[in-house]
């Protein structure tokens, strides 16, 4: 079972400096970071001037690094798509990604398998969203990173006015990871009910 609100709280103030306040993550550093402070104050960077889009990791599925038949912290599979966890714990409760084991980007998907995303994704939301001390389960498909489609699920904790809305996704970088056993045994808890519909769960005793 996930940290409650107040465990979570607790725990970061504990690392937090002087003033409650965490290091900044390593996102700030990124040349996409949309702030930066100017004389004292946080201001918007200037606007990039155009240029051509850069080509995505496994472009036309060359040296792809998410096509591998033996994925790190899968927790669920069936024949056409998985689940994995990411290799370390993060600052939210869970994050999980679902891939379609074949090098499809989302507009690759045929009717069917759109279908069935459509049905994984709504399970799994509603699984995560099931769980204690959850409070919603952000769904987020970005992919401008990598061509073959990876679909973020991240579980926020209930209670935390601070982490909502897209910002959680910053405050993921910002808290520090909480303890193995209630993310592992939240891990067991989604893989299990998502097979219960279909596929089946595995890796769970790693």
């Amino acid at each position: 079972m996930a940290e409650s609100a107040e465990q979570v709280h607790a725990r970061v103030m504990a690392a937090a400096d002087a003033d409650g306040r965490m290091p900044l993550p390593s996102v700030a550093e990124w040349d996409i970071f949309p702030w930066e402070v100017v004389d004292g104050a946080l201001a918007a960077k200037p606007l990039a001037a155009p240029a051509p889009e850069k080509p995505r990791m496994g472009e036309d599925g060359v040296d792809c690094t998410i096509c591998t038949p033996e994925p790190a912290g899968l927790i669920w599979t069936n024949d056409r798509w998985r689940l994995k966890h990411l290799a370390e714990r993060s600052g939210l409760p869970l994050v999980v990604m679902l891939e379609p084991w074949e090098h499809l980007d989302f507009d690759d998907l045929d009717d069917a398998m759109a279908a069935e995303y459509g049905r994984l994704a709504v399970r799994i939301a509603r699984i995560v969203e099931g769980l204690p001390n959850i409070g919603r389960c952000h769904v987020m498909r970005v992919g401008d990173g990598a061509e073959h489609l990876h679909v973020w699920f991240m579980a926020r904790t209930a209670g935390l006015p601070s982490v909502l809305g897209s910002f959680a996704v910053d405050w993921d970088d910002i808290l520090p990871a909480g303890p193995e056993e209630p993310w592992r045994e939240d891990l067991v808890a989604l893989a299990t009910a998502l097979a219960s519909y279909d596929g089946r769960a595995v890796g769970l005793d790693d």
